[in-house]
């Protein structure tokens, strides 16, 4: 059936099914919920509500059912584009449709829909068809196209544009492009094979950016909806520059001047060049040609960017009077085009050049007797400035015996002028100033060094007349011992100087027996070893004597001293048997004491010095406890009294050694006896010593005060010098510093001081006296007792000697010392120099002299001429015979020549008299490209001396061929140069000057060029290379040609430069693809960096024009660029994020080769990308309709929620299947295409699941598959099935009595596992009796929240105990209720007072009147007052106390009982009547009291009405005593047990608490206590010792009876309380009471139910 209205369309259809017979289930549940399925058709962009169809009438609905049966619609889109019109039933829309969004460019756009109806639930599909309308005008992704297009592309090029965008399909979508009328560009179509249309530009005629550097044109796109719509694009379209025009000079050459001193950094010339492109092109870099030379580099500096040439080194005139410097301007295109200029430099001479003085003939050695004006050299001055610079005048100091003779042409001779002493002066350094006439004038100074030659009129001298030399004995035979020198003022073989020993005696023997000298060097060395003991001094006496002729000579004593070295043993004197090496026998009584003297050793040595201080040591003894040896005496004494014990003989073995280096030493052996009765034979000093005199004492005493000054002074001393060393330590460095340059010790007679600084503590001094020669005394200082060495050492100086040798060589016997010698010197002997002066040379007339000289010396001017490169040998011409000289003259006078050039190019035959050639002669090499060559010579002649000059001049011959600098070079042009471009090339040189210089070039035959010579002012020929032909590097990149120079001498000789020219390529060809589209099919679950495509593209030009870089388009969507990623180098295109086959199906990517030349070029292809789905996304389950709430007694198949399930994978990928849990009671039951409904499949109950969360698992088909879960929370709804329920069945509440009415007593809680309406709870009080008055008089309740309240207050005395039965009810239909009883019971407050029970008329507020007789004894009964209180517990504990009295010390009340006793005895002086004012106080809080007055009447003979028990206690009989006795025991023995029970149950706390964490605990959860026949036990625990214990009996609610066991006297409170359960209470509550009553106290209930049958 098919109909349509205006606008749309409607189309019902019915699907044949075909199934299983699995599938007739699901096919009786679909029958009932589907109907059909509807199609409609509308256009897009329709207004909010439209009118779709009449929805209601299509699925045969009417009015009323679309309210009842809840008609709606959802979207499977997700957004809602449509509603049903609840009034009318029909499909409206309800928002904006834009059929762009929904289905882009597909050619079909259906949006599926739900209609879902309930009572019963069903579901139907409908689809509505949107069709497209014109509503989008085209579009370019840019408004604004920018193409760079170079000047030189040819005609015909197409460059792509930007395609633009319709969102519309079908005939609304682009169908052509237009552009704007222009002359250079039309437009082209390309179909792709996709059927889209690109269009392209296409040049039709050729660019010139220098005529229009841009090109705006107006891109339109049209497409085929009516109306036409359209979009337009800008094209801007930029001419890029080429380079092809050079660089242009304002001037070919620039011609300036500048003088020679300029200072560095001087401007020099601006030179300026223009490039008519634009850019880099346009932009110059000047810089020197490249061929210019060095020097010219290095004395100029150009600036690149604004061609400013400054100096940059110094300029000399005298170098080069002028620069030619070729300058470049290039630009910065490629490939450079240049342009060149030429700048012509002239230089301007200042005077800078200081005079030159040359020496012509070296100068000779003079005599130092020789005669005045003898001649020393020949100089000559020379100044390379010109005109007034160059002119010289020299001049000599005064001071010299010398003087300057003039010649002729700046040429002098050097002679003496005075008498010449070599001792003096041995040599002269004349120096000699040279000045010019310059302005301001320079000058220099040469020095010549003239040496005086010898005569032996000086005799040889030692270094010092005499000589002091330490030698220690026993040294080697053969060593040296000392070394003399002399010295001789002469030179040469005058001051050859050997040396002798004169003859002499030492102890009758020869000297030279003992030494010999050698003669050469003047080294002394000893013949024999030498023996201090023996021989201690002796004297040498030594001559030194010269060569010349006659001889000279001198003498010297050399004093030889031997030095001791320890070689001899210590001696034993004594006891001379020892020294005989026999056994020293020695006697000692037995009561000698400690100190005793029993011997002493004496030893000398015959060495001095260290080497003779003796040490004494006990090395073994038969006692060593017995004896001591001092180590310096050698005392042998005793260290303690002799015993009985000890040995009768005793031997002793004593070491004596010496203090040398090697130690010496000798053993003495001693035997002691002991002897009793043995008088002491030696006498000991000490023993006196001991027993001063009153003199000795007074000494002593003296002696103690003289040495404390002393080393009071020496310590004072030391700090002051120790302070002085440290301040003098930070000023120089160092304390004391040992003086290397002192003055020359001559005289004997001098001042000494010493100052000395150790690195230990000082040690010992040693004074020697007497002679320096001998050793007759020595005094030792021993400052440290274990010092090896002395630390200083003080020496009179002796006359023999000198003494600063003396101090050398005791330096080297004093261990790390450090001192200063100063020395001051008291007369002068007589100087040993010798002076001469003669100047008596003054006169005016100096000049005239030398120009009678000048005068005889010149005599004329020769000049030959020579070709160049004549043979060595080569005859000049006859010089003597020139000269008028004979062949003997040229011999005698020494006829020589001297060149002012400083080589000797030419020398005289001294056998013909002839010049002749003596090196190659090379003009170039002399004057370079002057004209004239000319050689200055100087020819000399003596006795008498005569100076010629002579020149000789130089010819050129055609020696030189032309030749290149480089013979290759390399020229690099553009291929879009020009024709006839020039282009300039190096220019050859030829040494060679006039018609054998440089005349012409030529070049190598070659189609693009041709050389062209081009003449410059000053006849330089300058090859250009000129471009014939245009140039192509593709079909020839590289020319090689050869340039010829040639010159015009005879023969000719020619020179050749290879050209090698470089066609520099330009950026003319674009990059091409080899295929200009690629297709390829990935999966969509490729990993990130996944190789895709490899896209190739080859340019034939070369370097950066050639090489390619690749990007994707421009225009490449955002999506597709994060997508992909194209390597720049390669072209490889690699997967850069995942892909999504659902997202898009298919990628075209355009991708873009540009080279890297400029402007660049770039070639385009594109890629189709097609993605291959794979199972990459979960099945998704969706609510169709949100999940109703259930009623609990729902029946089974009740619909709950619809839902729908899909998988936007394809295929298999895409096909799902649901499943269920199973142990839920629900159901999934199957609707049309992936839709289901969930219903209930058994029975629920909300109290035990008040809610669902059904998982629906979804898994599709896919390999492997994949699967999705979503919870659906289903709420079951309740219905009242469940009466409230009290938290307990009954409660206990403990009120105080006297409480304020209203108050709250208790708050009842119950609770219904219903919800809602059915679990809100009222509750009620129900009827009772209490004590005959309804139970609501006392309380009433709040019915929301549980809480009773109190009507009034309460009485404990009156009411002890109530109960109220309560009610919970709930607002369920039909409502449910329960009951719970509540006990209250009534706390005890203490409100009532004590009263007085006894006496009876206290009781009743009269005096009580009691009698006492006088004889009663202390602790006598006088009365007992009782009380009572209506209070119960601590309120009803009672006290005592004697409030007042009228005799306080008589009576004494208990405290608990109320007894009133005697203090003590009544006496006489005792009033007769006594009052006393008892109070009697309650436990309670507040504490309530009442007093009782006694009135005491003492009286004689009254008898005791009272019978006192204790009394007859205090007097026991036998059997009492017994009694007593087995109270004891007993009461020992319980305390034991008492005590080990104690024990026992401590521990058995203690291992409680470790396990639980507490010792006694509260149980409140013991059983209830129901029955009243119960055993109780009570253990209680206390802080403090047990107080008392007060037994209630009878009824709960009475307090008839009362039993108080007072444990301590103190006590305030019960410590426990046992009770007899009443039966009309619950006995655990009674304790919970008791509980807040007892203070302080841990305490355990054990309660044990006997049961009765």
């Amino acid at each position: 059936m098919f109909y349509s209205g205006p606008g749309m369309t409607k189309r019902t259809g019915y699907r044949d099914w075909r199934w299983q017979a699995l599938w007739w289930h699901h096919f009786f549940l679909l029958w009932t919920t589907i109907d059909g399925q509807t199609r409609y058709s509308i256009p897009e962009e329709l207004s909010q509500g439209s009118v779709v169809g009449n929805l209601a009438k299509d699925l045969g609905l009417g009015l009323s059912d679309i309210l009842v049966r809840k008609l709606r619609v959802a979207s499977e889109a997700g957004k809602q584009y449509f509603s049903v019109n609840a009034g009318k039933g029909e499909l409206v829309v309800n928002d904006r449709i834009d059929r762009e969004a929904l289905c882009g460019q597909s050619a079909s756009c259906v949006l599926p829909l739900q209609v879902v109806v309930e009572n019963p639930l069903q579901s139907h599909r409908i689809e509505v068809e949107i069709r497209d309308t014109n509503d989008n005008s085209p579009h370019f992704v840019t408004e604004e196209i920018n193409l760079r297009i170079p000047e030189y592309v040819a005609l015909g090029k197409r460059f792509p544009l930007e395609s633009a965008e319709d969102p519309d399909v079908g005939s609304n979508s682009i169908k052509t492009y237009s552009l704007s009328k222009n002359e250079y560009f039309s437009l082209k179509f390309k179909d792709t094979k996709n059927g889209k249309t690109v269009p392209e530009l296409v040049l039709e005629k050729t660019l010139d950016r220098e005529k229009n550097g841009h090109h705006q044109l107006l891109f339109t796109a049209l497409d085929g909806g009516n109306p036409v719509t359209s979009g337009t694009c800008q094209i801007i379209i930029t001419v890029v520059d080429i380079n092809d025009n050079f660089p242009v000079f304002s001037e070919n050459e620039y011609k300036i001047s500048l003088k020679e001193d300029s200072p560095k950094g001087t401007f020099v010339v601006n030179l300026t060049a223009t490039d008519a492109d634009e850019g880099p092109n346009g932009e110059i870099k000047y810089s020197f040609g490249s061929r210019t030379p060095d020097y010219v580099l290095s004395t100029f500096e150009i600036n690149e960017m604004t061609g400013e040439i400054v100096l940059k080194g110094p300029l000399d005139y005298e170098s080069s009077i002028s620069y030619l410097i070729d300058i470049t301007a290039k630009d910065k295109g490629a490939p450079e085009m240049e342009g060149h200029c030429r700048v012509q430099l002239d230089i301007e001479d200042v005077n800078d050049n200081a005079p030159e003085i040359v020496i012509t003939s070296k100068p000779s050695s003079v005599r130092e007797d020789a005669a005045s004006n003898t001649v020393v050299a020949l100089i000559s001055a020379r100044d390379a400035d010109s005109g007034d610079n160059g002119k010289v005048a020299l001049k000599l100091p005064k001071r010299f015996p010398f003087k300057l003779k003039p010649s002729f042409s700046n040429n002098y001779e050097l002679v003496t002028s005075g008498p010449l002493d070599r001792e003096r002066f041995s040599e002269y350094n004349i120096e000699i100033t040279a000045t010019d006439s310059g302005s301001p004038p320079l000058s220099s100074k040469k020095i010549i060094p003239v040496s005086i030659t010898d005569v032996n009129d000086n005799p040889p001298v030692f270094t010092q007349p005499s000589y002091s030399v330490y030698l220690k004995e026993n040294g080697v035979p053969g060593s040296i011992l000392y070394s003399v020198s002399a010295s001789d003022l002469d030179s040469g073989e005058n001051a050859k100087i050997s040396y002798s020993i004169l003859d002499s005696k030492v102890q009758d023997v020869s000297v030279s027996s003992y030494v010999y000298m050698n003669s050469d060097n003047g080294s002394i060395y000893s013949m024999h070893s030498f023996d201090y003991e023996k021989v201690k001094v002796f004297h040498i006496q030594v001559q030194a004597k010269d060569q010349g002729s006659p001889s000279l000579s001198s003498n010297a004593t050399v004093h030889v001293f031997i030095l001791d070295q320890n070689d001899n043993a210590p001696s034993v004197i004594y006891p001379s048997s020892a020294a005989q090496g026999s056994l020293s026998h020695q006697r000692m009584p037995r009561t000698a004491k400690a100190g005793h003297l029993v011997t002493k050793v004496t030893a000398v040595d015959a060495d001095s010095g260290h080497n003779a201080w003796i040490s004494y040591r006990l090395a073994e003894a038969t006692d060593a406890s017995l004896f001591t040896v001092n180590l310096y005496t050698g005392e042998v004494r005793t260290k303690r009294a002799v015993s009985e014990q000890d040995d009768s003989s005793q031997r002793l073995l004593l070491e004596v050694k010496d203090d040398g280096e090697p130690v010496q030493s000798a053993t003495v052996t001693v035997s002691i006896l002991l002897e009793d009765g043995l008088h002491e034979p030696i006498l000991d000093l000490r023993q006196k010593v001991s027993e001063p005199s009153k003199k000795t004492g007074r000494i002593t005493l003296y002696l103690i005060v003289s040495l404390a000054s002393v080393s009071v002074l020496s310590l004072v001393t030391f700090v002051i010098l120790a302070v002085k060393c440290v301040r003098n330590s930070r000023s120089s460095g160092s304390c004391c510093v040992r003086r290397s340059d002192c003055d020359d010790y001559k005289n004997p007679n001098r001042n000494l001081q010493l100052q000395l600084n150790t690195d230990g503590p000082i040690k010992y001094v040693e004074v020697l006296g007497g002679d320096m020669l001998s050793q007759s005394q020595s005094f030792r200082s021993c400052m440290s007792p274990m010092s090896e060495y002395s630390d200083f050492t003080l020496i009179k100086p002796s006359s023999t000697s000198d003494f600063k040798e003396v101090i050398s060589v005791l330096d080297a016997s004093l261990p790390d010392s450090t001192w200063t010698f100063e020395s001051q010197q008291v007369s002068n002997g007589p100087g040993m120099t010798k002076r001469t002066g003669y100047r008596d040379w003054r006169w005016q007339a100096l000049w005239w002299h030398h120009f009678f000289l000048l005068w005889t010396t010149i005599d004329g001017q020769t000049r030959y001429n020579i070709p160049e490169e004549l043979e060595l040998g080569s005859m000049v011409g006859n010089l003597a015979k020139d000269l008028g000289l004979g062949l003997s003259d040229i011999s005698d006078r020494k006829l020589r020549v001297a060149s002012e050039a400083g080589k000797q190019y030419f020398s005289v035959n001294a056998a013909k008299g002839e010049l002749v050639v003596n090196d190659r002669i090379d003009r170039e090499a002399l004057c370079g490209q002057s004209a004239s060559c000319v050689l200055p010579l100087q020819v000399v002649l003596e006795n008498p001396l005569h100076l010629h000059r002579i020149e000789v001049e130089i010819r050129d011959v055609n020696d030189n061929a032309p030749s290149f600098r480089k013979s290759d070079h390399i020229i690099e042009i553009a291929e879009s140069t020009a024709v006839g471009a020039h282009f300039p090339l190096e220019n050859a040189e030829d040494t060679d000057v006039g018609s054998n210089g440089l005349k012409t070039y030529t070049l190598s035959k070659d189609d693009c060029f041709t050389v062209k010579v081009r003449e410059i002012e000053n006849g330089r020929k300058i090859p250009e290379l000129v471009l014939n032909k245009q140039l192509d590097r593709e079909k020839k990149a590289i020319h090689n040609l050869f340039l010829t120079a040639v010159d015009g001498g005879n023969p000719v000789k020619s020179g050749t430069s290879k050209i090698t020219v470089k066609v520099l390529d330009i950026n003319d060809n674009r990059p091409l693809f080899e295929n200009t589209f690629y297709k390829i099919a990935v999966q969509e679950n490729s990993e990130n960096g996944s190789f895709l495509i490899s896209t190739k593209a080859t340019d034939i030009d070369e370097g950066p024009n050639g090489e390619i870089e690749y990007s994707l388009g421009i225009h490449t969507p955002p999506s597709v660029l994060s997508l992909f990623h194209i390597d720049a180098v390669t072209g490889d295109i690699f997967l850069k994020k995942q892909l999504d086959h659902e997202t898009q199906a298919s990628y075209r990517i355009d991708i873009s080769a540009k080279d890297k030349g400029l402007p660049r070029m770039e070639g385009h292809c594109s890629v189709q990308v097609d993605v291959l789905d794979v199972n990459d996304n979960a099945p998704e389950i969706v609510l169709t309709s949100k999940p109703t709430s259930v009623p609990e007694d729902s029946n089974s198949g009740t619909v709950v929620a619809l839902l729908s399930v899909r998988d936007i994978d394809a295929g298999d990928n895409g096909k799902v299947a649901l499943k269920l849990p199973k142990q839920i009671p629900f159901a999934l039951k199957p609707s049309f295409s992936n839709n289901y409904a969930l219903i209930t499949s058994g029975v629920v109950n909300r109290e035990k699941i008040s809610e669902y969360n059904i998982e629906i698992t979804a898994t599709d088909s896919g390999s492997p598959p994949l699967s999705s879960k979503k919870i659906i929370p289903v709420s079951i709804t309740d219905v009242n099935d469940n009466p409230p329920v009290f938290t307990q069945p009954s409660y206990n509440v403990y009120l105080k009595e006297n409480g304020v009415p209203g108050s709250i007593l208790y708050s009842v809680s119950a609770s219904d596992l219903d919800s809602g309406e059915n679990a809100k709870i009222s509750y009620s009080i129900l009827d009772s009796k209490v004590q005959d008055v309804s139970v609501s008089s006392y309380v009433y309740m709040n019915s929301d929240n549980g809480s009773i309240y109190s009507m009034h207050s309460f009485d404990y005395e009156k009411v002890k105990v109530f109960h109220i039965q309560v009610q919970a009810k709930d607002q369920g239909s039909p409502s449910l209720s329960s009951n719970a009883t509540v006990h209250v019971f009534i706390l005890d407050q203490n409100d009532n007072a004590p009263s007085v029970i006894y006496p009876s008329s206290a009781a009743q507020g009269s005096l009580s009147h009691q009698r006492m007789p006088r004889t009663a004894k202390a602790g006598h009964l006088v009365t007992k007052v009782t009380a009572v209180d209506a209070d119960s517990g601590h309120n009803a504990w009672i006290s005592y106390r004697l409030a007042e009295a009228t005799d306080a010390s008589l009576f004494t009340v208990n405290l608990y009982t109320g007894e009133v006793r005697t203090k003590r005895a009544a006496s006489e002086q005792d009033d007769s009547s006594q009052r006393l004012l008892l109070e009697v106080k309650d436990d309670g809080e507040p504490v309530q009291s009442a007093t009782v007055t006694v009135s005491i009447l003492l009286e004689d003979g009254l008898h005791e009405p009272i019978l006192d028990l204790r009394q007859k206690v205090s007097e026991p009989s036998k059997k009492t005593g017994r009694i007593t006795l087995y109270l004891i025991v007993s009461l020992a023995s319980v305390s034991v047990l008492s005590l080990v029970t104690f024990v026992i149950l401590a521990v058995k706390c203690v291992r409680n608490s470790r396990s639980s964490g507490s010792c006694c605990v509260r149980r409140s959860d013991c059983d209830d206590y129901k029955n009243p026949n119960r055993n109780l036990q009570l253990q209680l625990n206390t802080d403090g010792p047990i107080k008392y214990v007060e037994v209630l009996g009878g009824d709960m609610l009475s307090q008839s009876q009362s039993f108080r066991s007072c444990m301590s006297p103190m006590s305030e409170y019960s410590d426990f309380t046992l009770i007899k359960p009443s039966s009309t209470s619950d006995f655990k509550e009674v304790i919970s009471v008791l509980d807040a009553s007892l203070p302080d106290s841990t305490w355990t209930f054990e309660s044990q139910q006997v049961s009765r049958e």
